[in-house]
């Protein structure tokens, strides 16, 4: 086929380049170009200047808001680097006595503490605009003698003792969020201590290291390519007794070469008139590496990156109790993203596959996981995203209550933008609707594709302990003999990525210049705009650098994937190690679980059965209610607020404590899941007599008339009520036919 003119690959840029003045076209671009230059050194130079007061400072939190210590870790019986911190609740903004309060516990993962809060538009933004009190767990930069994760544990949990005590008028305990590594570090608390939080919500936080898609996710290969943990504990010694967090982020940074050695870099020059304030607040935090005892990156790798422990039940507290999720009772709330290159919703989600077999298994055990996944966010933006703070973090926050609702059992939250008949609620101006829809395994196991990949990680995890023994035995004492704390300095103010700022600040007199060459160009700026056939071909470049490096990066996964997959699957090596059979001494324990499991449910059963009659009024409304909600197979958090707005009017609850609240909820939710023909045979029972029974029908028209667009399974279950319960004979009323077509 004949190329045309159309067609022709450079046609736009000729034409631009024939049409008006090519050369002032290009020496407006060159002035425009050494001008941005000039800026860009600049920016760099104030980062430089940032790193070197930051670190002088002490590495404080880069929280935007206001904050007062309330307990310092390093007072406590086992000294710990971490604090707690009360965010004082800037102007605006008043902290409602009667509203549980946030925890944000920020991750430790090689950058200072703040992320959760370092915008107004946050995770600690969010939850103060809506009356809650905040508190933020942060950390100093270099950790206690001997501290362990177990006394950091120990450390958080006394921190969440401390917020319920300063909230003794509130109901509820605190609503916590972990960050990447302080997710699960969370989820290790929550196990541990599971009276201590009402809600708990995980973003971005790989409790199922192992996991992931084929081709997509390359970071854990990295303890199978690097021969185990043992190299985590050699830099661990070689910094004489502390790990330098500034690996870590130069780990992240390998991951996407495009965003760090270019795009990253290239954005901050192409826009550098309008993108240095974000730049430097982002770098301020990423910039601010923290160290963590030897032992501490020892446990964290041999536990979670190579061991994959905590899913598996395989880590003890420090008094000998073993850590097993299925402990936790407050409500779970995962946030990941499949843009997130560092915890993919496979590590995110996985460790629910790993402990469960079914959802029956999760509401046996009363346990309500939540999950949602955003499209397109990488790792960071989870915590960072203005975009994400004001959708998933800010739903989750104004759903706590209703969360904390829900029937035990496996949902997805959907957040969806409200539209304009989305109204007569209590919040008629909201942005988004959020529905909790009930989901199964299949769902989670749909984001994976398959789990044999994982098989080689049981081999890799047995390699690691065979030669971490190796080299405690014959090279550390070597190691740790040659390491002095002026040797361990040096080699960590000589690492890449803090030597980088140290030469660009203005402790480099060369940068002096700099300074004064931007100064002349700030007030001498000609910049030029996209119409330039000049800039147009500069960013074509940029696309096709950022395109080849990408490239390069596929290739490299690639090989690594494969080979990873070349020496961890080869029987030989598996024989080796003492392989041949992954899982296999995991599964057996589960099998017994089930078994006590079900004896479990038999016996509650037995007690609910002997006690469901003897209830009342609201137990019998509660009841209607969670026979809809499952009919449905998920809620609405619209249709709640309703139910309550219907409620409080009726004085339904009137005098019963929170508490008492939910333990009647859980009861009329475990009954009607495991046996619903006895909970909605027993209604009569708790209504005997026809007034009362006419008043709970009404006041289950009237929550339905708030929703009109019910689902016809509700229409249903109000229809079998009615029959069980002798009135109308079981016809249907307006309400039903507005909400069922079918009986129309």
């Amino acid at each position: 086929m004949a190329m045309t003119k159309a067609s022709f690959p450079g046609a736009r840029w000729l034409e631009a380049m024939t049409s008006g003045n090519p050369m002032e076209a290009f020496a407006a671009y060159q002035i425009d170009s050494w001008q941005r230059a000039v800026l860009f050194w600049d920016v760099l130079r104030k980062r430089g200047n940032d790193y070197v007061a930051h670190e002088r400072a002490g590495l404080p939190p880069v929280l935007t808001f206001d904050h007062e210590l309330v307990v310092d870790g390093a007072t406590l019986p086992r000294p710990t680097n971490y604090t707690l911190l009360h965010v004082v609740p800037p102007p605006g903004c008043v902290e409602d006595p009667a509203k549980r309060p946030f925890v944000v516990i920020d991750p430790r993962a090689g950058h200072g503490p703040g992320i959760g809060g370092m915008k107004q538009e946050s995770q600690v933004g969010v939850a103060l605009r809506a009356g809650h009190a905040v508190y933020f767990v942060s950390f100093r930069p270099e950790p206690e003698p001997g501290q362990t994760l177990a006394d950091i544990a120990a450390t958080e949990a006394h921190f969440l003792r401390t917020v319920v005590e300063r909230h003794p008028e509130c109901e509820t305990k605190p609503a916590v969020i972990g960050n990447c590594q302080g997710g699960w570090a969370l989820m290790l608390v929550a196990a541990y201590a599971p009276e201590l939080q009402s809600v708990v919500s995980i973003s971005g936080a790989p409790l199922s290291y192992w996991a992931g898609v084929r081709g997509t996710n390359p970071m854990r290969y990295s303890g199978g390519l690097l021969g185990g943990s043992w190299p985590a504990t050699f830099l661990g010694d070689l910094g004489h007794g502390r790990f330098d967090g500034a690996w870590l982020v130069s780990n992240f940074e390998q991951l996407d070469p495009a965003n760090t050695l270019w795009k990253k870099p290239y954005n901050l020059y192409r826009k550098v008139d309008t993108e240095e304030p974000r730049f430097l607040a982002f770098e301020r935090w990423w910039g601010g590496h923290v160290l963590l005892n030897t032992e501490e990156m020892r446990a964290i790798v041999n536990e979670l990156f190579v061991g994959n422990k905590l899913s598996r039940g395989r880590i003890v507290a420090q008094d000998g109790t073993p850590i097993d999720l299925r402990a936790v009772r407050a409500p779970i709330v995962v946030i990941c993203s499949k843009g997130d290159n560092i915890t993919p919703p496979q590590q995110a989600l996985n460790w629910i596959l790993d402990l469960y077999d079914d959802v029956d298994e999760i509401r046996a055990c009363e346990q309500t996981i939540i999950y949602t996944v955003h499209d397109s966010v990488g790792h960071l933006g989870i915590f960072v995203s203005a975009k994400v703070a004001l959708k998933e973090h800010a739903e989750f926050v104004s759903s706590v209550d209703h969360i904390e609702g829900l029937p035990p059992g496996l949902y997805e939250m959907v957040i969806e933008e409200a539209h304009e008949e989305d109204s007569g609620t209590e919040r008629e101006h909201e942005a988004y609707v959020v529905r909790f829809e009930a989901r199964t395994l299949d769902d989670i196991r749909a984001f994976d594709d398959g789990r044999a990949d994982e098989e080689p990680f049981e081999a890799v995890a047995r390699f690691a302990e065979i030669g971490e023994g190796v080299y405690e035995t014959m090279v550390r004492p070597w190691v740790r003999a040659m390491a002095t704390p002026a040797s361990a300095a040096f080699m960590r103010e000589m690492h890449p990525d803090r030597l980088q700022r140290r030469l660009l600040s203005d402790q480099n007199p060369w940068m002096h210049s700099v300074a004064a060459t931007a100064a002349w160009v700030r007030a001498n700026r000609t910049a030029v705009g996209d119409e330039n056939v000049f800039v147009q071909a500069e960013k074509q470049m940029g696309a096709a650098v950022e395109q080849a490096l990408d490239g390069w990066r596929d290739a490299r996964d690639q090989a690594q994937e494969r080979t990873f997959e070349a020496i961890w699957t080869n029987p030989a090596v598996r024989a080796l190690v003492g392989a041949e059979a992954p899982f296999a001494d995991f599964k057996k324990p589960r099998a017994s679980h089930r078994r006590l499991l079900r004896r479990w449910v038999e016996l509650k059963l037995e007690l609910l059965r002997q006690r469901c009659r003897q209830g009342g009024f609201p137990e019998a409304v509660l009841r209607i209610i969670l026979a809809g909600v499952a009919a449905a197979e998920g809620v609405d958090a619209r249709g709640v607020r309703a139910a309550r707005r219907v409620w409080r009017s009726e004085g339904l609850f009137e005098g019963m404590s929170r508490a008492e609240l939910l333990r009647i909820f859980k009861e009329e939710a475990f009954l009607l899941q495991f046996d619903r023909a006895y909970a909605m045979a027993t209604l009569p029972d708790l209504l005997p007599t026809r007034a009362e029974r006419e008043r709970a029908m009404r006041i289950i028209d009237e929550m339905q008339s708030w929703r009109p667009e019910m689902l016809p399974e509700l229409a249903a279950v109000r229809r079998e009520v009615a029959e069980i319960l002798g009135l109308e004979g079981g016809k249907t009323t307006a309400v039903d036919e507005a909400a069922d077509p079918a009986a129309q």
